[in-house]
């Protein structure tokens, strides 16, 4: 896992290409497995009618809030599916007064415990693995029968090892690893939208 970049760059074209080539090994890096669990836990959570929750701090709140976006609107494009999904970082009057009048390291967990249910799914998304409220929010979903999936970069720190499913990225760039959680992400929802399209004829000749 080697840090990138590890030493100066001077021509654009260079450094593009070197990025380009960090992302693919950290997409190598994904465990196929892991990301089928994912798939069976998501798709699970929908034809039971539970809610698949996400939470993430900075650039990873941005995938947490897109996970909401592409499978709520983009899975149940052409197909039967209707996921009930809920971004704890898309309302951001609540999230500041839970960090204002609370904790920070609450902002999440507090807010599972008004909106999660045993047998929901939480997906925490989190580059370092190891921010608090991330940790929090994962321990909080474990002791009421929340399934969990933990996306991390990094060496996985905590979350890699409480979540139930690790998606775990090898690399050691925020920049690389976001790239690879946003298409980890999309691959989740595409996967789920292809596989249950009531017209399968029309994959080739509708939009993703």
């Amino acid at each position: 896992m080697p840090l990138f970049p590890e030493a100066p760059f001077d021509n654009p074209d260079d450094y593009i290409a070197a990025y380009s080539k960090a992302i693919v090994a950290a997409h190598a890096t994904i465990d196929a497995a892991a990301f089928g669990r994912a798939v069976v836990a998501l798709q699970s959570a929908m034809a039971r009618n539970a809610t698949i929750l996400t939470c993430g701090n900075g650039g990873s709140a941005s995938i947490a809030n897109h996970f909401a976006c592409d499978h709520t609107k983009g899975t149940r494009t052409d197909t039967q599916l209707v996921p009930r999904v809920h971004s704890l970082v898309a309302n951001i009057e609540i999230a500041t007064a839970i960090a204002n009048d609370i904790s920070y390291d609450q902002v999440f967990s507090f807010q599972l415990q008004s909106y999660a249910s045993t047998g929901d799914v939480l997906v925490a998304v989190s580059s370092s693995g190891n921010s608090p409220n991330i940790l929090n929010a994962l321990e909080w979903a474990k002791t009421k029968s929340v399934q969990t999936i933990a996306m991390t970069g990094f060496d996985g720190g905590r979350a890699r090892t409480i979540a139930d499913i690790s998606l775990h990225v090898a690399a050691r760039n925020y920049g690389v690893v976001e790239d690879v959680h946003q298409s980890l992400m999309h691959a989740l929802a595409q996967f789920l939208r292809q596989r249950h399209m009531t017209d399968r004829s029309l994959i080739g000749s509708r939009a993703f």
